[in-house]
């Protein structure tokens, strides 16, 4: 089974949060996850879903701040294994291009 799960970390706070939020990606190392950063969060995918849990608590705890917000959406399809990869793959097909949008 493969988990698939959308990760944001946040400190609330005023300044650039990149710092905070390179700790949390960096706790993720520990775990046996695949991840991906983007402006928006991490995309972590793992085998089995109480590693995901466990990887998503590290990284909410790796931020070092007085609060922190962390959302975590997963998509656990239990029949059958699909990699984040082969959904953005899925969608490129049926769009027949990249799914961003063009450089000019």
């Amino acid at each position: 089974m493969t988990v698939i799960a959308l990760l944001s970390v946040a400190p609330v706070i005023e300044d650039s949060m990149a710092g905070e939020i390179a700790k949390a990606v960096d706790a993720l190392e520990a775990y046996d996850v695949e991840y991906e950063t983007n402006p928006m969060g991490t995309v972590i995918e793992a085998e089995e879903i109480d590693e995901l849990f466990a990887a998503a608590q590290a990284a909410h705890e790796a931020v070092d701040a007085d609060r922190v917000s962390t959302v975590l959406k997963i998509d656990d399809k239990r029949t059958r294994d699909e990699s984040a990869s082969a959904k953005v793959d899925a969608v490129e097909s049926e769009l027949g291009r990249p799914p961003t949008s063009s450089e000019e």
